[in-house]
């Protein structure tokens, strides 16, 4: 059995996952692609994720590629989460995670209909749901609030959560959420500027050809397993588990049905995709700035080989990564935009100073992508907030 260091698996994210100058690319699809999926449950994720990467960073190339030429869409995948990726990506997700959700979804939501008073609730759920569909066939891809105003039965009042802890909310946000797990609606572009959330919706044929068609559970299970090798392999059993939020007998299946090559890390026994155990070559210094739920921030449940106990506190105590900055495959630092524009950063160690000079440099560039822009962190690390009160130890307030 081959063993893999930390030092090869360091080179292999850097290079494959285009944290390299020589790897950059303006081809949004491409850079999505190597990645799997971009993290879209903040909306800013998606375009920072995509500017540390390409060679001529541009926020109307990333818009161009969401809302224009349709290139990547978003969609409800993996751990429940938002994902911006490829069509063919965003099928095999779909396949593999999102329809499993349809099922417990829409019996969750008719359950809150009944505790709201309201009669047959699957038969009111599958009459709303036909009525958000003829609408959107009639009037195009429309808001939350556009639909409601539209169609009476989407202001029905529901309380979600139980009887101890439940808050009144529109249907809306239960019939939308269980058309788009269903493969029906897809989100498109929002209200407002690329900091925003409030998505138009479209019908999924209409917006996607084809849709997001009927792939076998477990052949697009085994096909996003292959992804995530290729892109994140070396992984662990858990680690793969952990990023697609399957059963322990699905990542089984899943990695038997790929022919996946076991390999040996430090840590213990861990999996290759098929023919993909060569040695990478070493790329070389490098740094990254990389945003709050960056992929490859995010891609491993096990992360001690790029994460120093010294930079926890650049995530949350839900696990979820802040913005933060790397050197040479370990995070070293975080960072933070500040109410007027600057890049405020913060060391978890020492850092030579020409390496905080290079990360500087990589976030003036995000800087002047961004422009005027303001926007907030909706997942900041517990480092965060200290950051921007400019109350870190080792906060450097010129960064």
């Amino acid at each position: 059995m081959r063993a893999i260091g930390v030092e090869q698996r360091r080179a292999r994210l850097a290079r494959r996952h285009l944290l390299l100058p020589g790897t950059r690319t303006d081809d949004v699809a491409a850079l999505a692609d190597a990645l799997v999926a971009l993290h879209s449950s903040d909306p800013v994720t998606v375009y920072l994720s995509a500017l540390a990467r390409m060679a001529h960073p541009c926020l109307a190339a990333v818009d161009a590629a969401l809302y224009e030429q349709r290139s990547v869409v978003r969609h409800h995948a993996v751990r429940r989460t938002l994902w911006v990726a490829t069509p063919e990506v965003v099928r095999e997700l779909h396949g593999a995670a999102t329809l499993a959700l349809v099922t417990p979804e829409r019996r969750r939501t008719a359950g809150y209909l009944a505790v709201s008073g309201v009669e047959r609730p699957e038969a009111w759920l599958g009459a709303a749901a036909e009525q958000v569909v003829a609408d959107l066939r009639a009037h195009g891809p429309s808001t939350a609030r556009e639909l409601g105003e539209r169609i009476p039965a989407l202001r029905q009042p529901i309380v979600v959560g139980g009887p101890r802890w439940g808050a009144t909310q529109s249907a809306h946000t239960r019939v939308l959420l269980g058309l788009g797990f269903a493969g029906v609606l897809l989100r498109t572009r929002p209200v407002g500027s690329w900091v925003s959330g409030a998505y138009r919706y479209a019908l999924a044929e209409d917006w996607l050809p084809g849709g997001l068609g009927d792939l076998d559970p477990r052949t697009a299970r085994a096909a996003l397993a292959r992804r995530h090798l290729e892109r994140f392999g070396p992984v662990s059993t858990d680690d793969l588990r952990w990023w697609t939020g399957w059963t322990a007998a699905a990542t089984r299946a899943a990695l038997a049905d790929v022919g996946a090559q076991e390999v040996a890390l430090a840590t213990g026994p861990a999996w290759m995709a098929a023919g993909d155990v060569a040695e990478v070559e070493d790329p070389g210094p490098w740094v990254a700035a990389l945003p709050s739920l960056d992929p490859t921030t995010m891609g491993w449940k096990e992360r001690a080989w790029y994460l120093p106990q010294s930079a926890e506190q650049a995530f949350d105590t839900n696990g979820n990564a802040g913005p933060t900055l790397w050197v040479d495959g370990r995070v070293v630092g975080a960072w933070a935009q500040a109410p007027d524009g600057r890049m405020l950063t913060h060391w978890f160690e020492a850092v030579p100073a020409a390496r905080r000079a290079e990360l500087d440099d990589r976030l003036a560039v995000l800087a002047a992508a961004v422009g005027e822009t303001r926007y907030s962190v909706r997942f900041p690390g517990r480092e965060h907030p200290r950051i921007l009160a400019g109350r870190a130890e080792g906060a450097d307030q010129d960064g």
